[in-house]
């Protein structure tokens, strides 16, 4: 039985009823509960015409539209105006026309005061009952949880917790010192996260919600410590943007990963500036299957660009890309394009099709140790060869912006991968000088959670019962994750203007050996439980990463989180030159590659074989 098509009939049934209660009431309310007979016969005769102007300027409000679980101020309002105007009429009629029959001016407002009260309250009444506040209902039931935070995404998830026979909240905790003993949805702030360790004993809760973005180091540090000397289970509210877009509702809760402790503050965008940039627009997105290609994409949809053409050279990644993105679109304006794109011509006659307003170049090889050693050929073919065939291929199709997703790895590279990202950026920055597109590069450090990193690893031997093996003691990396980096690089494709290098603002560094720490204790572990142990650096691995070259300065921009590197020039000459020499490593082994790379990328210091002096190439 559909139990929904039968909620607005019994919804005006109830508001029809309330009316004509309120008519009556006022009746005997006005008359000492002693109706005379004429007034009574007036009573039932005025009786219809009234309810009917009443229910219909309900309908004419929109009242209808809505539903009593959500019930508040704005449909108060609505029932307040309806009623009043017809009141307001009524009262009108009363007063200025001569009737057959007499209604006392007193019945028109007591019957205005009733039928608010009836309709509203009616609507109010069912709500306290819904969410569990009236007499205390359902106080006692659900798992108790601390909610971590105070501002309007806390109070939101308090409130859906009111529905949950699951859940029960028992109290709030918040830095800011202002809020104690404070109330937010009706439950007590009880004061600072400092507090959590000592509240496990008078209020016996079992997990902690965090709802706060606002989270520090220390905050974190003392989340963690609790949960694990306690045994208490750590929960996250979902992020605003994944409210925004849809993909996820205010109460769905879940276990807390260690992406959320680290501590980014969300992006500020310019929404408008990127609507204007992309809707109706065609877009290209290269290496679209990827980590930062694929949430490249569900960005951009966001914007309604005409035509949005994904090129991977994975069919299988690109199918799974395509159940996605077609599983959430409306319509179809998606294009799907298995190619390399080292593919000239291939290349060229996508872009001609297409004539994209914007190309954003994510395919690449970026696996670090993979791209040491036999592959090193095949990892410069890939990420400068592609580069350059898809650059001139956006020059010749006249595309307005180019945008390259370049690396810190780029940054005095001590590996093939950086190196080859470096000459990319500086592929750009060559063929800028002779042409009308705006190449831009943006430089970002690791991704959570994109494909070869450290916190999938990490996961997978902690399940299988450890160890987890981190390099080095005193390796550190930038993260950030994959929606946060597509956001910054949406926003440097606005602000890039002519050959820029952006460098994102990343934060601070991150130890991996915390990081490996952090993940056995939301896992439930302890350190002695889940050993850690020391495997050592790896071929072309660095300690720590850098955003920029020793000789680079950075230049502010518009944005607090997005800045300009002030890279060396590179002559248009370059890149032909360069090509030249790609034309001829396929003849030679790796050490000898590896060692010309120099020749091109002069800051390159490959730690793993000394490197003979060579002339380097003017840039």
């Amino acid at each position: 039985m559909n139990v929904e098509r039968f909620k607005k009939p019994i919804v005006i049934a109830y508001d029809l009823i309330s009316l004509l209660c309120a008519w009556y009431i006022g009746y005997l309310l006005r008359f000492n509960f002693s109706i005379p007979q004429e007034h009574f016969l007036v009573m039932l005769n005025c009786a219809p015409y009234l309810i009917l102007f009443e229910i219909t300027a309900l309908f004419g409000l929109g009242l209808y539209r809505g539903t009593w679980r959500f019930s508040g101020m704005i449909e108060l309002q609505k029932i307040v105006i309806a009623l009043s105007l017809v009141g307001i009429l009524f009262g009108i009629i009363v007063l200025t026309y001569s009737l057959d029959f007499i209604i006392p001016r007193s019945i028109v407002v007591l019957n205005l005061i009733l039928a608010i009260s009836f309709i509203g309250g009616g609507r109010l009444l069912y709500r306290l009952i819904r969410e569990r506040q009236l007499f205390f209902v359902g106080s006692l039931s659900g798992e108790p949880l601390i909610v971590i935070g105070a501002d309007r995404t806390a109070a939101n998830l308090i409130k859906e917790f009111r529905y949950s026979k699951e859940w029960r909240v028992v109290g709030a905790l918040d830095s800011n010192p202002s809020m104690k003993n404070r109330e937010i949805a009706g439950v007590k702030v009880l004061g600072s996260l400092s507090m959590l360790p000592t509240l496990s004993s008078s209020l016996e809760y079992q997990h902690i919600v965090i709802a706060s973005t606002s989270l520090t180091n220390a905050d974190r540090k003392i989340i963690l410590d609790t949960a694990l000397i306690q045994k208490k289970k750590v929960l996250t509210a979902p992020s605003l943007d994944d409210i925004i877009s849809g993909r996820m509702t205010i109460s769905q809760i879940r276990p807390v990963k260690v992406e959320d402790l680290l501590g980014r503050e969300p992006v500020e965008i310019d929404s408008s500036g990127l609507q204007e940039l992309i809707k109706g627009k065609s877009i290209v997105v290269s290496g679209a299957a990827g980590s930062i290609g694929s949430e490249l994409c569900r960005q951009i949809l966001q914007f309604n660009p005409s035509c949005l053409v994904c090129i991977d050279h994975s069919e299988y990644a690109l199918y799974g890309l395509q159940q996605e993105l077609d599983s959430t679109r409306a319509q179809s304006n998606i294009t799907y394009v298995v190619a390399d794109v080292k593919n000239v011509n291939l290349t060229d006659n996508v872009l001609s099709k297409f004539k994209p307003s914007v190309v954003f170049h994510a395919a690449a090889y970026k696996h670090v140790p993979l791209m040491e050693n036999i592959n090193v050929a095949q990892c410069i073919y890939n990420n400068v060869i592609g580069t350059h065939t898809i650059a001139k291929a956006a020059i010749k199709a006249r595309v307005p912006k180019f945008i390259l997703i370049s690396t810190d790895k780029a940054v005095n590279p001590t590996n093939v991968m950086g190196a080859t990202k470096r000459m990319s950026e500086m592929v750009c920055q060559s063929l800028q000088k002779k042409t009308g597109t705006s190449f831009v590069s943006v430089r970002f450090g690791n991704v959570l959670g994109s494909s070869g990193s450290v916190i999938p690893k990490f996961r997978e031997q902690i399940a299988n019962g450890g160890p987890v093996t981190v390099t080095h003691k005193l390796m550190t990396r930038f993260f950030m994750s994959i929606p946060e980096a597509t956001q910054l690089v949406l926003q440097s494709c606005l602000l890039g203007r002519r050959g820029e290098i952006f460098v994102l603002d990343m934060g601070v560094p991150v130890k991996i050996l915390d990081l490996a720490r952090n993940m056995i204790k939301l896992s439930g572990f302890s350190e002695k439980e889940i050993k850690i142990t020391f495997s050592g650096t790896r071929p072309g691995e660095k300690l720590y990463e850098e955003l920029l070259m020793d000789h680079e300065k950075v230049l502010p921009t518009l944005h607090n989180k997005i800045f300009i590197a002030n890279a060396k020039k590179v002559s248009g000459l370059w890149v032909g030159n360069l090509l030249k020499w790609i034309g001829t490593i396929n003849e030679k082994d790796e050490h000898t590659i590896k060692r010309e790379i120099k020749n091109w990328v002069e800051d390159y210091q490959p730690k793993d074989m000394a490197l003979k002096k060579t002339k380097s190439v003017k840039v």
